[in-house]
């Protein structure tokens, strides 16, 4: 077979960048990665790495860590910022938008669809079971990427102190994910200064193209034209899209007035994506206490069965808001009571464009800002530091998704042995035998529904 060389050949293929990637070839990919994004964020920067820095070396680990550091403070999903960064580095503005709108784009029709199911024809036993065997396959894939993304980052005591750190704060201290974000940040400024070693991108260990060949985007390099920093062009994008805010609002706001439940949705899901930091896990509770608490778009149960949906679609597990606004639009029959599916897909869409907006302002606005710093130790320590706490919290969410799936009644109920077994088979299969994710996703569910219709 071509793809089994000789160690010396792949030796040869590594020393070599690989050749430049085409718009068409770049599409292809991210059209791929938004139907097989799996696994929540962990994952899907897991997903990321395997083939962009791995397997099709388009960009060093250095700078896709560097990359992905920043999308960790933005609020916001940061897989998503983190393929839209990767996009608009490859192929300027176009390739950012292909490449964030196409990581969205599968999971909102997905979630059209299901949501729609799932309000007009109730309990599917088809779906159940599927979901059942996910759920646990999700929580062996965390794990996985928590151990991933450790391993390549966690390289000496003081960074795995930072990570100890992070997860004591969340999990037994309740610390907002900010104010983790924030001390990792200072502690990392200060130890850039004082023990700068400790501190280097990636936690001082080699250039990847040690391990996995050289890059197309290099540790070294040049800055593409287009990603160097110019006021003009950072005017020019806050411009645009404060416009791509406005104008719907505006229009909104003219034809339903301030109060309907179109208008309402576009500015809380706006403060959504601006007020929250650290992620779907973050933004979580306040899209529950406000969709469900304040405004009454739907249930607590539904608000559990939605995100239970867009924890076992591909994509951002955010897009559980395209949830929340088809049920809150079809139920109150926005359209009438002859279009609730109409009312509700159109409100998904409208939640989607203004929960993302600001994810793709923040990119092309401020990816020049970190591309010029990439070498740069003042600004690299506190991102690697900020790195080490993501491994702990995410270790936190291994956790808290273990719990839910292991014992769904609480300690109090029955252990899920079942569940158990789906989720040691995952682990297995992904530590062991290196399996794609896709097919752990697929054989998974598969399993789950066995047992849903066996049991």
């Amino acid at each position: 077979m071509n793809d089994i060389a000789t160690p010396a050949a792949h030796e040869l293929a590594s020393s070599q960048p690989p050749a430049a990637v085409s718009r068409w070839e770049a599409f292809l990919f991210w059209l791929k990665l938004g139907f097989i994004s799996f696994g929540g964020p962990a994952g899907q920067i897991a997903i990321m790495h395997t083939e962009l820095v791995e397997r099709r070396r388009w960009i060093s680990e250095r700078r896709f860590l560097h990359a992905l550091n920043y999308c960790m403070v933005l609020p916001g999903p940061e897989a998503q910022q983190l393929a839209t960064y990767l996009g608009w580095l490859l192929h300027r503005s176009w390739g950012g938008i292909v490449a964030g709108a196409l990581f969205v784009l599968p999971s909102l029709l997905i979630l059209i669809a299901l949501s729609w199911i799932y309000i007009a024809y109730g309990n599917v036993p088809l779906v159940a079971g599927l979901f059942y065997g996910i759920k646990p396959a999700v929580t062996a894939i965390v794990v996985h990427a928590a151990h991933r993304i450790g391993s390549r980052t966690l390289k000496n005591g003081a960074l795995w102190a930072i990570a100890a750190t992070a997860f004591v704060a969340i999990f037994a201290l309740q610390v907002p994910f900010p104010a983790i974000v924030l001390g990792a940040a200072v502690i990392g400024f200060v130890g850039g200064r004082f023990a700068p070693a400790r501190f280097q991108a990636g936690g001082g260990h080699g250039g990847a193209h040690k391990s996995y060949g050289a890059a197309l985007i290099d540790d070294d390099t040049p800055t593409p034209e287009h990603a160097r920093f110019r006021w003009s062009r950072l005017a020019r994008v806050a411009v645009v899209g404060a416009l791509l805010w406005l104008v719907p609002m505006a229009l909104l706001t003219a034809t339903l007035g301030w109060g309907d439940t179109f208008t309402q949705m576009g500015w809380f899901f706006t403060k959504a994506a601006l007020l929250t930091f650290g992620g779907a896990y973050a933004v979580l509770p306040y899209v529950y206490q406000g969709a469900v608490g304040h405004y009454g778009w739907l249930t607590p149960t539904q608000m559990i069965d939605g995100l239970a949906l867009g924890e076992t679609t591909p994509g951002p597990l955010i897009m559980v808001v395209a949830f929340v606004g088809f049920i809150g639009g079809y139920v109150q029959a926005a359209f009438g009571p002859d279009a609730p599916f109409l009312a509700g897909a159109a409100a998904a869409a409208l939640v989607t464009w203004f929960t993302f907006l600001p994810s793709f302002v923040f990119i092309l606005a401020g990816g020049p800002l970190v591309e010029a710093t990439h070498g740069d130790l003042k600004f690299t320590a506190p991102l690697t530091a900020i790195t080490a706490a993501v491994v702990g919290v995410i270790v936190n969410l291994a956790l808290f998704f273990g719990y839910h799936v292991l014992w769904p009644a609480g300690f109090g109920g029955a252990f899920d042995w079942p569940s158990a077994l789906i989720a040691l088979g995952a682990a297995l299969a992904l530590f062991r035998f290196k399996a794609n994710v896709i097919h752990v996703i697929g054989g998974c569910a598969l399993v789950g529904l066995a047992v849903k219709l066996l049991g």
